[in-house]
């Protein structure tokens, strides 16, 4: 290499360590200061941010240090090696700890233990790694020993610092060593972890060690440094883990976000009885009642209240059975100031918040707060209770509740009335009513759901591991663990029934079944009925009630009606469907479908005689029969909409749907018709296409057999003019040709429309206004928007089919690669979930810019079931449509999104 070259290395490395130094990788908390706020999450993650923040405000949190978000972009930005300088950064806050604490991390004789844990800007309970107690090796142990003077303690650390780390840094998995604990609990015959000796558990660390380097080939480490640097890397490496992927892909969370470290000298629940450890919530994460709610564990470290390894215990008296003593009555001044603490916390951030805390020795410490998962119903109370208690105003009430979240309140409840077989009974874990096939692990719950069978999740307890199975279930039943156990967390987190902790149920994952404490078997495939509000487990499916919005939910949705201005309509095809959208805020209907209404009863057999007619003549008798039913129909919505708007699509899908297609059912249609089956079967082969969705349907069905559409408008124009004339209605129909692709076709079919609904009107001799408007849910009607305007008073975006014809995509089949495609973030979301912003959004956006260009009072709609999902609805509102339209049980969340999209335009 020549000088000049070496020169330039030189002066590239230099500018690298002028970087490092420049740029602060770890920040510091502990004794009352702080170098980061609660307002830099996404710097430190929400855990660093909030531990920094309670130090600050004068909270007792044990020191530590937080190593930031970007050293994880870095670590895999650079084939996972850390940024130059962090170690000396990390060197240096520990030693500031070690000062903090009076001991030395490794000191033989007085050695600093540490917690190292993940944590996201954004909450993932559960999902990445966390290591306790590191630093302890067969030298240090004696240090604990000496200083604690508790030779139990020390142990029992130990132990479990080699279970963690074992998993979760060497990578050997749980099960290994939780079977020789398990097997030496039973030798000494006894139940609880609790009581194993002193003896007990130093023998336990031995047999660990020794099984450790039996499964690895290598010995676990002595030395701290290695341990700690194993936990960082561990911690780092978690981001990447398959559950928080996962937990990441349901909730919609970057990858590039990345996670923070937080290092954290330890503090013991595990010293004696005059020690413990907890989880609370300061408000009931499921009702959202005012009301402090929680559990702890007596001589218990932190993973043992979430993992359900024992029976947590009540902090509050009155929230118990009396069959365990509460925290209020055997550790009476740390609760008096843990319920300080709590309403401390609760005013500070003006939200519910779900704590951590350990008590050492009567001292009590908190190791965290973040901003409480909860119920959609819990959700929808804290918001409501919190504008008057004057903690937040409507505003920030209204963007306090995720619109996707209000899905769980808009779903049937068990019948009150309704017979009940009731099993057993556990905790109400998560509110809800589910009914399913009982199955047993996580894949056979996303196995059956692939193949759309309803599931219940049975496990004895889940863990992250678990995740991919309950998103899948319909609800989850374990055997232990408390209402705030991963399953109960969880599950509320994704508006999942739950029931958990059932102690009366025995599972038998090898024999597939379960065993009540009664005697009742149940084996996987068996139905089950889960009631997640009283925690009841029923033997077979349960009928089930539609929900009503009342109280605090009313009283919310009138705010989010003040602040939005994008209206929001329903896609109903019956009388029924309207009624439910009309209770939950419909402002009309923005798709009737009306081939829906050809399957029903006798009218199928009248389309099938209009399918078989061999000439105009013979369609026209059949649809003559077809006439009155549509009629029928129409009346029932206009009737149930009471004046609102609205919009009727002409007939859409190909001819052949109307058709059967097996030879049974083809022989049972010729009996009923008369007709020789030969003829059905050319029939049928006749009007079979390749390609159906881009075949004989829609506008093109209209053109070719115009008779079809004639009888339809006749239908919507008689329903209308019968209701204005006898029933004093005001109604203006609007009648919607489908799948246009050249203003031509919409030329002719608008003139025939405009013909027959005149009739109508004169025939009736009433006054009806009616618009006459089109689907653009093609490219090309979206490019020549402008043209088509000419003919169409309004738009309504059909953005399932655009969606399918911009990306080439088959809705029916693309669900095969589809969800692969989202794993590798190949496409950020499912494009029929959530509307792709950048390709189908800008044909949208093109479409009215160039609508109203010909006709500014253009009316402009949407109304694929992108219309019910929040970003969706929120790009409507940006780009400046009149109305969405969804499904009857999403509109009040368009409902809410919309207000979203204002509120947010405001901040």
């Amino acid at each position: 290499m020549g000088v000049q070259a070496e020169t330039e290395k030189l002066k590239v490395v230099q500018r690298q360590e002028e970087k490092a130094m420049a740029e602060k990788y770890v920040y510091f908390f502990g004794d009352g200061k702080a170098e980061g706020s609660g307002k830099m999450k996404n710097l430190l993650g929400g855990k660093g941010a909030n531990l920094a923040e309670m130090t600050a405000i004068g909270l007792p949190v044990p020191p530590g240090f937080t190593i930031t978000t970007e050293v994880c972009t870095e670590f895999y930005k650079n084939n996972r090696q850390y940024p130059a300088g962090l170690e000396k950064e990390v060197a240096e806050n520990l030693a500031a700890v070690e000062k903090m604490m009076g001991k030395k991390f490794g000191d033989p004789k007085n050695p600093l233990l540490v917690s190292v844990r993940s944590g996201s800007r954004a909450s993932m309970p559960g999902m990445m790694d966390t290591v306790l107690n590191l630093g302890l090796n067969d030298t240090t142990v004696q240090g604990v020993i000496d200083q604690s003077g508790d030779l139990r303690f020390a142990y029992d650390s130990y132990r479990r610092f080699i279970q963690m780390y074992s998993d979760v840094v060497m990578g050997m998995g749980k099960e290994d060593l939780e079977h020789i604990l398990e097997q030496m609990k039973e030798n000494r015959g006894v139940r609880n972890d609790t009581e194993l000796s002193a003896d007990d558990l130093k023998e336990l660390v031995g047999l660990f060690k020794k099984k450790v380097k039996e499964e690895l080939g290598r010995d676990f480490p002595e030395d701290p440094q290695e341990q700690l640097w194993g936990a960082i890397g561990a911690v780092f490496g978690s981001w990447m883990n398959p559950r928080a992927i996962t937990y990441r892909r349901l909730h919609n969370l970057p990858s590039d976000w990345g996670t923070a470290v937080n290092v954290q000298s330890m503090v013991f629940g595990n010293m004696g009885n005059d020690c413990a450890t907890g989880v609370a919530f300061t408000r009931n994460p499921s009702t959202g009642a005012k009301v402090f709610f929680g559990e702890f564990l007596v001589n218990a470290q932190g993973e043992d209240v979430v993992a359900g390894i024992r029976t947590p215990q009540p902090i509050q008296k009155s929230q118990g059975d009396g069959t365990l003593p509460s925290m209020e009555e055997v550790m009476p001044e740390s609760y008096a100031q843990l319920m300080k603490i709590q309403e401390i916390l609760e005013k500070h951030y003006r939200d519910m918040q779900d704590i951590e805390f350990t008590i050492e020795k009567s001292k009590l410490y908190m190791l965290q707060t973040r901003t409480g998962k909860r119920t959609a119903k819990a959700a929808v109370k804290i918001a409501v209770d919190m504008v008057k208690e004057g903690l937040i105003n409507e505003k920030e009430a209204v963007l306090r509740i995720d619109p996707a979240q209000l899905d769980q309140l808009l779903h049937p409840s068990l019948d009150p009335n309704a017979p009940k077989d009731v099993l057993c009974k556990g905790l109400p874990a998560s509110p809800g009513a589910a009914s399913g096939e009982i199955v047993f692990s996580a894949d056979e719950a996303e196995e059956a759901a692939r193949i759309g069978l309803k599931v219940i999740l049975v496990r004895v307890e889940t863990s992250p591991e678990d995740i991919h199975g309950m998103h899948a279930a319909q609800g989850i039943l374990t055997a232990r663990g408390g209402m705030t156990s991963h399953a109960a967390v969880v599950a509320r987190g994704m508006g999942k029934c739950c029931v958990a902790g059932c102690g009366d149920i025995k599972v038998d994952y090898k024999a597939q079944k379960l065993v009540t404490a009664k005697g009742v078997t149940l084996a996987k495939g068996d139905v089950l009925t889960l009631d997640g509000s009283t925690g009841e487990v029923i033997y077979g499916a349960v009928p089930t009630v539609q929900p009503e919005l009342t109280g605090e939910f009313g009283e919310l949705m009138a705010w989010v009606d003040k602040f939005r201005r994008l209206k929001v309509r329903t896609n109903a095809d019956t009388p029924h469907d309207s009624a439910v959208a009309r209770q939950f805020g419909a402002e009309g209907i923005g798709l009737c479908r009306t081939e829906h209404m050809f399957f029903e009863g006798e009218r199928i057999m009248a389309v099938r005689e209009m399918i078989l007619a061999e000439d105009t003549e013979g369609r026209k008798r059949a649809l003559a029969k077809i006439l009155p039913m549509q009629k029928g129909d129409f009346l029932g919505l206009f009737r149930e909409m009471k004046g609102l708007p609205v919009t009727i699509r002409l007939l859409d899908p190909p001819l052949h749907e109307f058709l059967p297609h097996t030879e049974k059912d083809l022989e049972e249609l010729a009996k009923v018709m008369n007709v020789p089956v030969a003829t059905l079967k050319h029939k049928v082969d006749f009007l079979h296409e390749f390609n159906p969705m881009l075949g004989h349907r829609g506008c093109r069905l209209g053109i070719t057999f115009p008779e079809i559409y004639d009888m339809q408008v006749k239908a919507i124009m008689e329903a209308a003019c019968e209701l204005v004339k006898n029933e004093g209605y005001s109604i203006i129909p609007e009648i919607m040709i489908p799948l246009i692709a050249e203003v031509k076709e919409l030329k002719i079919l608008r003139a025939n429309a405009i013909r027959i609904a005149d009739e109508v009107i004169a025939a009736y001799g009433v006054k009806v206004e009616y618009l006459i408007g089109t689907m653009i849910e093609l490219p090309r009607a979206a490019l020549t928007a402008d043209r088509i305007a000419e003919e169409a008073e309004f738009f309504s975006f059909g953005t399932n089919d655009l969606t399918q014809t911009t990306y080439g995509l088959s809705r029916d089949d693309a669900g095969k690669f589809l969800p692969y495609y989202v794993e590798r973030e190949i496409f950020p979301n499912d494009p029929f979930v959530a509307l792709d912003q950048e390709g189908v959004g800008q044909l949208v956006k093109m479409g009215c810019e160039k609508g109203r260009q010909t006709r500014p009072d253009i009316k402009l709609g949407i109304c694929g079931e992108h219309g019910g999902e929040a970003s969706s609805v929120i790009f409507c509102h940006k780009i400046g449509l009149d109305y969405v339209s969804c499904s009857p049980y999403r509109v009040p969340i368009a409902r809410l999104a919309a207000a979203h999209a204002v509120l947010k335009e405001e901040a």
